[in-house]
């Protein structure tokens, strides 16, 4: 197994409502094109979607907003390798998350991990090919959100 890398990144705003649902669909887009941006200013090919990679990654986020927590590993406490693969299959993969407020931009998100040297090092992993990108708004997150509102990301990389 080349690499596994799990990465976290926090951030939070308070904020109240009671509703979960998918974050404005071009959050998705928007954070895609800003890390192609910062990939092409270092030289690195740019990533594509993969339609397997964001089904795992709008899973996750639905997933951790529903059941009040974040982290890398699944619900179940399954690792998030492990996860990713189901829907993806073998090979390579790696993890970015963010919780954040609900206005967060694709911008200020990417900033947030280019500052992480974990976060910084997926977005500038060369092996990296794929992406699949979920951002999932909650009016009012339960568990570790505290109810705060609140938009979860995540970004699951794969090298084929």
């Amino acid at each position: 197994m080349k690499k596994i890398l799990a990465l976290l990144c926090v951030a939070a705003l308070a904020g109240l409502g009671t509703a979960a649902r998918p974050a404005h669909g071009s959050l998705n887009a928007h954070v895609l094109a800003q890390l192609n941006v910062t990939r092409k200013a270092h030289g690195l090919a740019p990533l594509r979607p993969s339609p397997r990679l964001a089904a795992a990654a709008r899973a996750h986020s639905s997933e951790m907003v529903a059941a009040g927590y974040f982290s890398h590993d699944s619900f179940d406490g399954s690792v998030f390798w492990k996860r990713v693969r189901r829907y993806f299959g073998g090979g390579a993969v790696g993890e970015n998350l963010l919780w954040a407020e609900p206005t967060v931009g694709a911008r200020r998100a990417v900033a947030m991990w280019m500052a992480s040297p974990e976060h910084r090092a997926n977005i500038l992993d060369p092996d990296w090919r794929v992406i699949g990108i979920s951002a999932v708004h909650a009016n009012a997150a339960p568990g570790y959100f505290g109810g705060r509102e609140v938009t979860v990301v995540t970004t699951d990389f794969g090298a084929s």
